[in-house]
Order: C-alpha cells, then structure tokens, then sequence
C-alpha cells in the first residue's frame, strides 16, 4: 500500500544560518542538522499523516536511511549544538519507529497524543457478549489449579486441559475478529482524515478505536492465561 509524503515537521528557518530549511531534516542551505518543530509527532518525523494504514516496507526504508543520516558518530566534528541535536534526532527516531512499525502501537500512540489512553493501561472490564464464556473459562482455571494440588491430579486435569484448549481455541479466534475490527476501522479513520472530516466525526471514530483496542487487550489477556495454565505441569 503507498502512502502520502509529506514534509516533516521542520522549523522553517535555520537555527545555524537563518536561511529557508526547506522543512527537511537538514538545511537546504547549510546542510546542519535542524531540530522537530515543538509538538511534532511520531507521524511528522517520518513525513506521514497521523494515517493508520502505513507501507511498512517503506516506512523501514526510511528507518534504516535516517539512522545512518542521524547517526551520532556522522557529527563527532560537528559543533556542540549539532552533536546535541544528532543525539537528540536519532533517539527520536528509534522512538517513532517503534511506535509506528506495530499497528496496534500506531493506534495506541495516535490515541495516546488525543489523551484517551494512557501508555500500559488498559481496561480490563469483560465485553457483556462475553461475560458467560469468561465466567465458565475461570471456573475451568480454577479447577485445573484445585487439580494440580490433587493427589489424582493428573487423571482429573486431563479433561480439563481439553476443555480450556477448545476454550482457548475459542478466544484465539474472537481475537482474529477483533483484528479485522480494528483494521476495518483503520481504514474508516483513514478514509476520514483523507476527506477532511470534522472534529466530531474524528472524535467518534477515535472513541471507535479506543474500545476496540480495550476489548482486543482483554481477550489477548484470556488467552495468555490459558496458555501460561496449560503449560504448567502437574504437582
């Protein structure tokens, strides 16, 4: 898939020779190093929209290109402001890449500069839908661990284990559901930003987002719990 290019989020002057930048990351002019503009995002770095839907190949192609334009050791002749910028550019960089290469990562860091999420919290309240699967599937946890410290353990965890390997089956696939989900409105929030939507519509389609990315967190979680039950062994 392509994707615009835009230029990154660039003071317009200089700060070495007061010329026109040209908005790149190196003067037009002097060829120094320029700094992001304040609030420039993950996005601007890479001269991206705030877009979900990214070419990874090419947004790795201009990780890899940048690192070795950035790169720290590129400017141990330079003065002390550009050596100070080329430090500051490249962890930037690193930053970004990390934070856009993952698709839920892109998605949580879009939501997280609206201020509807916050790094590593999640919640963790289970969808009504799901509220019967996950009351038997705990009760299945808890027996298996009732099992383990049973004398006979191994003979009663036996069609225990299948059933939380069906219930894990389960969940793994309402997790790909919920992918789909989240790509589809991947695409909704990019068709909008594309048109220009108005801040109601943006807002509504990012309260879309956030709900899906809580309900894919919980049932990532069921499932890295059955996981983590089934691989223990018996005592």
């Amino acid at each position: 898939m392509g994707q615009t290019q835009t230029k990154p989020v660039i003071p317009a002057a200089c700060w070495s020779c007061n010329f026109d930048t040209g908005r790149e990351h190196f003067c037009t002019a002097c060829g120094r190093i320029q700094p992001l503009a304040p609030g420039a995002d993950f996005f601007s770095f890479f001269g991206l929209p705030q877009k979900l839907q990214v070419d990874a190949a090419e947004l790795e192609k201009q990780f890899h290109a940048l690192s070795w334009k950035l790169h720290p050791d590129n400017f141990g002749q330079a003065g002390k402001r550009e050596r100070a910028l080329a430090v500051e550019r490249s962890s930037q960089l690193n930053d970004a890449y990390r934070a856009l290469r993952d698709p839920v990562r892109r998605v949580e860091y879009l939501l997280q500069r609206a201020g509807l999420r916050k790094e590593g919290a999640t919640k963790q309240q289970a969808p009504p839908e799901l509220l019967q699967e996950v009351f038997e599937l705990n009760e299945s946890l808890e027996e298996l661990r009732e099992a383990r410290q049973s004398c006979n353990g191994a003979q009663q965890a036996a069609p225990l284990r299948k059933k939380l390997e069906a219930a894990q089956l389960n969940f793994e696939g309402k997790l790909g559901e919920v992918d789909a989900q989240l790509a589809a409105a991947f695409g909704q929030w990019d068709a909008a930003l594309a048109a220009a939507a108005g801040e109601a519509q943006r807002a509504e389609l990012m309260a879309r987002l956030n709900e899906i990315l809580n309900r894919r967190s919980y049932i990532r979680n069921l499932v890295a719990n059955v996981q983590k039950e089934l691989a223990e062994g018996i005592v």
